[in-house]
């Protein structure tokens, strides 16, 4: 079961079951528990080699036992998800936990992920139960329809679920329309159906250099 601790603590309760969490963010915990390092990008051979040509940096750990562990990140938001055999896509640094039974991957991104600065590939959990996901400040979650796309710049983007296409809309600056000068050069368009979580702050990317 995840519950929030005000809105920067994660607790989870653990009886006999398991949980995944991001390496590190462990603050405390009681009860009986055992620790296992594990590493992202899907499990088993699979997911070794999907490691090895993305890159990709996330470690995770699992806990199991019985009691309650309490996770955070840097005093940052976190957001609950609940999957009923959907998929949530999201970017490995905004994953915290997930229910040890939803299956965890990587999925290409194309130039997205370029943008953002955190690589080509962007990370699936699949399945049905509880995922934790944070970001700088309070998520805004938007929804998106056939009848109206959403754009969204890529150092704002966390994750996304739904029916979604993602393209390039070039040639947009936000902050250039504001008068702010240097910034992203082009925002992702989301079409379809489902929802988009945006942060309200800005991770550091490279889309103002391309």
């Amino acid at each position: 079961m995840f519950r929030l601790q005000g809105s920067k603590t994660l607790a989870v309760d653990l009886t006999g079951d398991a949980v995944k969490a991001k390496n590190g963010s462990m603050v405390a915990y009681d009860g009986r528990m055992s620790f296992k390092k594990m590493s992202g990008g899907g499990e088993g051979l699979r997911g070794m080699v999907t490691r090895r040509l993305t890159g990709e940096q996330m470690t995770v750990m699992e806990v199991s036992g019985q009691g309650t562990c309490y996770f955070a990140d840097r005093a940052s938001e976190i957001n609950l998800v609940s999957l009923r055999g959907e998929t949530l896509y999201v970017e490995a640094s905004n994953l915290l936990a997930t229910d040890a039974g939803l299956r965890t991957g990587t999925t290409f991104t194309g130039l997205r992920g370029g943008a953002s600065g955190n690589g080509l590939f962007t990370t699936t959990v699949e399945g049905t139960g509880q995922a934790a996901i944070v970001s700088d400040g309070t998520a805004v979650l938007l929804r998106v329809s056939a009848r109206y796309p959403l754009m969204v710049d890529p150092g704002a983007y966390i994750a996304h679920q739904g029916r979604l296409q993602q393209s390039f809309q070039a040639g947009v600056n936000f902050r250039t329309l504001m008068g702010e000068g240097s910034g992203e050069a082009f925002q992702i368009r989301f079409e379809g159906e489902g929802v988009v979580y945006v942060q309200p702050s800005e991770r550091n990317t490279v889309g103002g250099d391309v």
